[in-house]
Protein backbone atom coordinates (compact mmCIF):
# COMPACT_ATOMS: atom_id res chain seq x y z
CA UNK A 1 0.00 0.00 0.00
CA UNK A 2 1.54 3.42 -1.13
CA UNK A 3 1.65 6.51 1.32
CA UNK A 4 -1.30 7.86 -0.21
CA UNK A 5 -3.69 5.15 -0.02
CA UNK A 6 -2.39 4.80 3.73
CA UNK A 7 -3.14 8.26 4.59
CA UNK A 8 -6.83 7.87 2.93
CA UNK A 9 -7.24 4.33 5.01
CA UNK A 10 -6.21 6.17 8.51
CA UNK A 11 -8.54 8.76 7.96
CA UNK A 12 -11.39 6.28 7.22
CA UNK A 13 -10.52 4.52 10.19
CA UNK A 14 -10.32 7.44 13.05
CA UNK A 15 -13.52 9.15 10.96
CA UNK A 16 -14.95 5.52 11.78
CA UNK A 17 -14.58 5.90 15.36
CA UNK A 18 -15.13 9.56 15.61
CA UNK A 19 -18.73 8.70 14.32
CA UNK A 20 -19.43 6.82 17.41
CA UNK A 21 -18.29 9.45 19.72
CA UNK A 22 -20.04 12.30 21.18
CA UNK A 23 -20.57 16.08 19.86
CA UNK A 24 -18.94 17.28 23.14
CA UNK A 25 -15.97 15.11 22.88
CA UNK A 26 -15.32 15.82 18.72
CA UNK A 27 -15.69 19.89 19.55
CA UNK A 28 -13.21 19.70 22.10
CA UNK A 29 -10.74 17.96 20.01
CA UNK A 30 -8.82 19.14 17.39
CA UNK A 31 -11.65 18.21 14.23
CA UNK A 32 -12.60 15.24 16.22
CA UNK A 33 -9.09 13.94 16.64
CA UNK A 34 -9.75 13.00 20.20
CA UNK A 35 -6.99 15.15 21.97
CA UNK A 36 -8.59 17.02 24.49
CA UNK A 37 -7.95 20.61 25.25
CA UNK A 38 -7.98 22.07 28.92
CA UNK A 39 -7.89 25.38 27.97
CA UNK A 40 -10.88 25.37 25.40
CA UNK A 41 -14.03 23.33 23.99
CA UNK A 42 -14.20 24.56 20.31
CA UNK A 43 -11.16 24.78 18.84
CA UNK A 44 -11.78 24.74 15.00
CA UNK A 45 -16.13 24.62 14.54
CA UNK A 46 -18.39 27.44 14.43
CA UNK A 47 -21.98 27.69 15.54
CA UNK A 48 -24.76 26.31 13.18
CA UNK A 49 -27.48 26.05 15.34
CA UNK A 50 -28.95 29.70 14.65
CA UNK A 51 -28.60 28.63 10.67
CA UNK A 52 -32.39 27.36 9.28
CA UNK A 53 -32.41 23.66 8.74
CA UNK A 54 -30.05 22.71 11.50
CA UNK A 55 -30.64 19.16 13.31
CA UNK A 56 -28.30 18.86 16.48
CA UNK A 57 -28.32 15.12 15.87
CA UNK A 58 -26.75 15.64 12.41
CA UNK A 59 -23.66 18.03 13.50
CA UNK A 60 -20.87 16.30 15.06
CA UNK A 61 -18.88 20.09 15.44
CA UNK A 62 -16.45 18.74 13.11
CA UNK A 63 -15.72 21.39 10.52
CA UNK A 64 -14.03 24.68 10.68
CA UNK A 65 -16.22 26.89 9.21
CA UNK A 66 -20.11 27.60 7.47
CA UNK A 67 -19.86 27.08 3.81
CA UNK A 68 -23.73 26.53 3.46
CA UNK A 69 -24.00 30.16 4.72
CA UNK A 70 -21.51 31.63 2.28
CA UNK A 71 -22.78 29.56 -0.96
CA UNK A 72 -25.43 31.14 -2.30
CA UNK A 73 -28.08 27.88 -2.71
CA UNK A 74 -31.20 28.59 -4.73
CA UNK A 75 -34.00 27.37 -4.63
CA UNK A 76 -34.51 24.19 -7.05
CA UNK A 77 -30.61 23.81 -6.81
CA UNK A 78 -29.13 20.31 -6.36
CA UNK A 79 -26.30 21.13 -4.11
CA UNK A 80 -23.44 18.10 -3.21
CA UNK A 81 -21.76 18.41 0.11
CA UNK A 82 -18.33 16.78 0.00
CA UNK A 83 -17.64 14.72 3.18
CA UNK A 84 -20.77 15.36 4.27
CA UNK A 85 -20.56 12.79 8.10
CA UNK A 86 -23.63 12.88 10.01
CA UNK A 87 -25.67 14.82 7.32
CA UNK A 88 -25.28 18.69 8.75
CA UNK A 89 -24.30 20.82 6.04
CA UNK A 90 -26.69 18.86 3.71
CA UNK A 91 -29.92 19.49 5.82
CA UNK A 92 -29.02 23.25 6.20
CA UNK A 93 -28.44 22.91 2.16
CA UNK A 94 -31.73 21.19 2.24
CA UNK A 95 -33.57 24.55 3.68
CA UNK A 96 -32.43 26.53 1.08
CA UNK A 97 -33.19 24.29 -1.86
CA UNK A 98 -36.65 23.19 -0.99
CA UNK A 99 -38.45 20.41 -1.85
CA UNK A 100 -37.85 21.23 -5.70
CA UNK A 101 -34.06 20.79 -5.08
CA UNK A 102 -31.79 17.91 -4.01
CA UNK A 103 -28.78 17.38 -1.74
CA UNK A 104 -26.76 14.71 -2.15
CA UNK A 105 -24.03 14.05 0.64
CA UNK A 106 -20.70 12.14 0.01
CA UNK A 107 -18.85 10.16 2.56
CA UNK A 108 -15.57 7.93 2.50
CA UNK A 109 -17.01 6.40 5.56
CA UNK A 110 -19.16 3.69 5.97
CA UNK A 111 -19.93 5.15 9.65
CA UNK A 112 -20.89 8.26 8.45
CA UNK A 113 -22.81 7.24 5.98
CA UNK A 114 -24.82 4.82 8.68
CA UNK A 115 -25.64 8.13 10.99
CA UNK A 116 -26.45 10.32 8.17
CA UNK A 117 -28.96 7.86 6.56
CA UNK A 118 -30.79 7.52 10.19
CA UNK A 119 -30.59 10.94 10.36
CA UNK A 120 -32.53 11.97 6.74
CA UNK A 121 -34.87 8.64 7.54
CA UNK A 122 -35.71 10.48 11.13
CA UNK A 123 -36.41 13.71 9.41
CA UNK A 124 -38.33 12.17 6.76
CA UNK A 125 -36.72 14.07 3.70
CA UNK A 126 -36.67 12.70 0.14
CA UNK A 127 -34.89 14.72 -1.26
CA UNK A 128 -31.86 14.22 0.66
CA UNK A 129 -29.55 11.42 0.06
CA UNK A 130 -25.88 10.10 1.21
CA UNK A 131 -23.82 7.84 -1.11
CA UNK A 132 -20.41 6.02 0.52
CA UNK A 133 -17.88 7.33 -2.38
CA UNK A 134 -13.98 8.91 -2.47
CA UNK A 135 -14.14 12.66 -2.75
CA UNK A 136 -11.20 12.15 -6.00
CA UNK A 137 -13.36 9.53 -8.00
CA UNK A 138 -16.90 11.07 -7.05
CA UNK A 139 -19.84 8.20 -7.32
CA UNK A 140 -21.70 10.91 -9.32
CA UNK A 141 -22.31 11.66 -13.30
CA UNK A 142 -20.73 14.67 -14.96
CA UNK A 143 -22.55 18.15 -14.68
CA UNK A 144 -24.82 17.78 -12.27
CA UNK A 145 -24.55 19.77 -9.00
CA UNK A 146 -25.78 23.75 -9.05
CA UNK A 147 -23.29 24.20 -5.91
CA UNK A 148 -21.02 22.22 -3.87
CA UNK A 149 -20.63 22.70 -0.70
CA UNK A 150 -17.86 21.29 1.93
CA UNK A 151 -16.46 21.46 5.05
CA UNK A 152 -12.71 20.79 6.78
CA UNK A 153 -12.69 18.09 4.51
CA UNK A 154 -10.26 18.45 1.27
CA UNK A 155 -7.88 19.27 3.46
CA UNK A 156 -7.41 15.77 5.04
CA UNK A 157 -6.88 14.67 1.29
CA UNK A 158 -3.16 13.57 -0.30
CA UNK A 159 -4.19 14.55 -3.60
CA UNK A 160 -6.34 17.85 -3.47
CA UNK A 161 -5.96 18.31 -7.19
CA UNK A 162 -7.59 15.40 -7.73
CA UNK A 163 -10.57 16.53 -5.75
CA UNK A 164 -10.63 20.00 -7.47
CA UNK A 165 -10.82 18.19 -10.65
CA UNK A 166 -13.83 15.90 -9.69
CA UNK A 167 -15.42 19.17 -8.44
CA UNK A 168 -15.07 20.96 -11.49
CA UNK A 169 -16.40 17.81 -13.62
CA UNK A 170 -19.65 17.46 -11.68
CA UNK A 171 -20.38 20.97 -11.71
CA UNK A 172 -22.59 21.95 -14.67
CA UNK A 173 -21.21 24.90 -16.36
CA UNK A 174 -21.87 28.46 -14.67
CA UNK A 175 -22.06 26.47 -11.19
CA UNK A 176 -19.64 27.25 -8.06
CA UNK A 177 -19.03 25.82 -4.80
CA UNK A 178 -18.15 27.23 -1.30
CA UNK A 179 -15.58 25.22 0.56
CA UNK A 180 -14.19 26.18 4.60
CA UNK A 181 -10.89 24.22 4.68
CA UNK A 182 -7.89 24.58 6.89
CA UNK A 183 -4.32 26.19 5.80
CA UNK A 184 -0.92 27.26 6.04
CA UNK A 185 0.73 30.43 6.27
CA UNK A 186 4.36 29.65 6.62
CA UNK A 187 5.99 26.29 8.00
CA UNK A 188 4.66 24.00 10.97
CA UNK A 189 7.28 21.65 12.99
CA UNK A 190 8.06 18.60 11.28
CA UNK A 191 6.92 17.06 14.60
CA UNK A 192 3.63 18.75 14.44
CA UNK A 193 3.07 17.78 10.42
CA UNK A 194 3.80 14.49 11.09
CA UNK A 195 1.74 13.54 13.55
CA UNK A 196 -0.93 11.11 12.18
CA UNK A 197 -3.49 12.08 15.00
CA UNK A 198 -3.26 15.84 14.05
CA UNK A 199 -3.03 14.83 10.30
CA UNK A 200 -7.06 13.58 11.56
CA UNK A 201 -7.12 16.71 13.05
CA UNK A 202 -6.99 18.94 9.97
CA UNK A 203 -3.62 20.21 10.83
CA UNK A 204 -0.40 18.54 9.10
CA UNK A 205 -3.00 17.60 5.75
CA UNK A 206 -3.07 21.00 5.43
CA UNK A 207 -0.86 22.60 2.47
CA UNK A 208 -0.07 26.77 2.17
CA UNK A 209 -2.95 29.04 1.46
CA UNK A 210 -1.20 30.37 -1.85
CA UNK A 211 -0.80 26.56 -3.10
CA UNK A 212 -4.51 25.63 -2.30
CA UNK A 213 -5.79 28.80 -3.98
CA UNK A 214 -3.19 28.09 -7.03
CA UNK A 215 -5.07 24.31 -7.51
CA UNK A 216 -8.49 25.92 -7.64
CA UNK A 217 -7.19 28.06 -10.19
CA UNK A 218 -4.80 25.38 -11.88
CA UNK A 219 -8.42 23.25 -12.37
CA UNK A 220 -9.94 26.35 -14.11
CA UNK A 221 -12.08 28.09 -11.93
CA UNK A 222 -12.50 31.69 -11.83
CA UNK A 223 -13.86 34.32 -9.48
CA UNK A 224 -12.07 32.80 -7.05
CA UNK A 225 -13.02 34.88 -3.49
CA UNK A 226 -12.19 33.82 0.10
CA UNK A 227 -14.98 34.46 2.03
CA UNK A 228 -14.56 34.31 5.17
CA UNK A 229 -10.46 33.56 6.57
CA UNK A 230 -9.54 33.59 10.60
CA UNK A 231 -6.28 32.44 12.58
CA UNK A 232 -7.29 29.03 14.82
CA UNK A 233 -5.28 29.56 17.46
CA UNK A 234 -4.28 25.96 19.27
CA UNK A 235 -3.58 25.63 22.81
CA UNK A 236 -0.44 24.98 24.28
CA UNK A 237 -1.95 21.81 26.09
CA UNK A 238 -2.40 20.42 22.43
CA UNK A 239 1.16 21.83 21.37
CA UNK A 240 2.85 19.67 23.95
CA UNK A 241 1.57 16.77 22.86
CA UNK A 242 3.86 16.95 19.62
CA UNK A 243 6.59 19.79 20.60
CA UNK A 244 8.78 20.55 23.40
CA UNK A 245 8.48 23.80 25.11
CA UNK A 246 11.37 25.02 22.95
CA UNK A 247 9.44 24.71 19.81
CA UNK A 248 5.95 25.44 20.87
CA UNK A 249 8.15 29.10 21.82
CA UNK A 250 9.63 28.84 18.10
CA UNK A 251 6.52 27.95 15.96
CA UNK A 252 4.63 31.11 18.19
CA UNK A 253 7.23 33.28 17.14
CA UNK A 254 8.32 32.40 13.63
CA UNK A 255 5.42 33.91 11.76
CA UNK A 256 3.53 30.32 10.70
CA UNK A 257 0.31 29.69 11.11
CA UNK A 258 -3.00 27.72 10.78
CA UNK A 259 -5.95 29.38 8.98
CA UNK A 260 -9.52 28.62 8.67
CA UNK A 261 -11.11 30.00 5.23
CA UNK A 262 -14.03 29.63 3.15
CA UNK A 263 -13.76 30.06 -0.70
CA UNK A 264 -15.64 30.39 -3.32
CA UNK A 265 -14.84 29.88 -7.08
CA UNK A 266 -17.29 29.78 -10.02
CA UNK A 267 -17.35 27.07 -13.34
CA UNK A 268 -17.04 28.95 -16.65
CA UNK A 269 -20.85 29.22 -18.14
CA UNK A 270 -18.83 27.46 -21.45
CA UNK A 271 -15.87 24.96 -20.49
CA UNK A 272 -13.58 24.28 -22.81
CA UNK A 273 -14.34 21.18 -24.81
CA UNK A 274 -12.29 18.00 -24.26
CA UNK A 275 -14.11 15.70 -26.72
CA UNK A 276 -16.71 15.25 -29.22
CA UNK A 277 -19.72 14.79 -26.54
CA UNK A 278 -18.57 16.96 -23.70
CA UNK A 279 -19.73 19.98 -24.65
CA UNK A 280 -23.71 19.40 -25.15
Amino acid sequence: MNREQELKELVKQKYGEIASQDKTRNRASCCGSGRCSTDVYNIMSEDYSELGGYNPDADLGLGCGLPTQFAQIKGGDTVIDLGSGAGNDCFIARKETGESGKVIGIDFTPEMIGKARVNVERLGYNNVEFRQGDIENLPLADSIADVVVSNCVLNLLPNKNGAFREIYRVLKPGGHFSISDIVLQGELPVSLRRAAEMFVGCVSGAIQKEKYLGLIADNEFFNITLQKEKTVEIPDDILAAYLSVEEIAEFKTNGGSIQSITVYAEKPEMAECCGPDCCQ
